[in-house]
């Protein structure tokens, strides 16, 4: 009986110890699996969702770095397009996808800046998600359907103030939804924002004087300004636009209140291990570099900016912390 517990004895402690032993080489193992996740990346098609529809601004940016990473990496980067509620589908798609790398948005810094300052709730939190870059920067076009006569920004203006005005967007939450708020607190003009399904509609819109004009992207109104087909009044940057030469900016015509910017970035889940955010950082900052892409780009007008970390984070609360004062004096919201 003696010899028999001994040896119960023995096998328990031999047990224990090999227990310990793997819980050991498990816990020295576990730090380097975040590291080994971003060596290997990308072992298999990764999803670039984009949260705006084809053919747009953020859907060209997302296909031409995608176009890019497959060729240097030898896999698919997929463009999947999450479209609808100012980005916030595309958004909460990522947001509650696993935080592996290989679920990307494309999107613009107004579904975080202004979107939560509009919707009673959302999807999903500003936190679910982090931005691993600033990839460019797009002013926007204030332009007229021309049977209404208007020529200048001042004829806009006075005539907002007068008769109203009728401003195409593509939908709630979107900069030009922004722009309409901005143009009646900064002038008091009256303003009656339509929202559409994306840019292109509401270009089309503009063209068949179903709404007097808009503050649009400048990517979806170049081929129609070029055409002679609306008449393109200012940009709503600081400069002039070199795509747009003789169309003036809002700061030289005195209006500076006007200004008006858009942020292109991407985003991954927050709970993504550093070591693979790095990874795709160094990805993206790899295809910027890329001379087509970047020729891509200017032709579509985003300006380049290629932010950052903490760069990136503090460019994007910039223009939450404008906006938010902004809803807060006009009581922004859904119409």
């Amino acid at each position: 009986m003696t010899c028999l517990t001994a040896h119960r004895r023995s096998l328990l402690h031999t047990s224990l110890a090999l227990l310990l032993g793997c819980s050991a080489l498990a816990a020295h193992a576990q730090p380097d699996a975040p590291a080994a996740a971003a060596a290997s990346w990308p072992s298999k098609p990764v999803r670039l969702v984009a949260a705006f529809p084809p053919g747009g601004a953020v859907d060209i940016l997302a296909r031409g770095v995608g176009e890019v990473l497959q060729r240097k990496t030898r896999q698919p980067f997929v463009v999947e397009n999450r479209t609808g509620a100012g980005g916030n589908i595309g958004a909460d798609n990522v947001a509650k996808s696993p935080a592996d790398g290989y679920s990307i948005l494309f999107g613009l810094d107004t579904t975080f800046t202004v979107n939560p300052l509009i919707y009673k709730s959302m999807p999903f939190r500003n936190s679910d998600l982090r931005p691993v870059m600033v990839f460019a920067s797009q002013g926007m076009l204030v332009s007229v359907n021309p049977q209404t006569g208007i020529r200048t920004l001042e004829q806009f203006i006075a005539r907002g103030k007068d008769k109203g005005l009728t401003l195409g967007s593509a939908g709630y939450g979107t900069p030009g939804h922004l722009a309409a708020s901005i143009l009646t607190h900064a002038t008091s003009a009256k303003v009656n924002h339509v929202p559409y399904k994306g840019n292109a509609p509401a270009a089309l819109a503009m063209l068949s004087g179903e709404v007097d004009g808009g503050v649009i992207s400048s990517t979806a109104m170049l081929s129609h300004v070029a055409a002679g087909k609306i008449t393109p009044l200012a940009v709503t940057t600081a400069k002039r636009n070199p795509l747009l030469p003789n169309v003036p900016s809002v700061d030289e015509l005195g209006r500076k209140e006007l200004q008006q910017e858009v942020l292109f970035a991407a985003r991954v889940p927050a709970s993504m291990p550093e070591p693979l955010v790095q990874k795709i950082q160094a990805g993206f900052e790899k295809a910027m570099k890329d001379g087509a892409l970047r020729e891509r780009m200017r032709v579509n007008d985003m300006a380049y900016e290629g932010l950052t970390g903490d760069a990136a984070a503090q460019r994007i609360q910039a223009l939450a912390d404008r906006y938010r004062s902004l809803a807060q004096a006009t009581g922004l919201k859904m119409e």
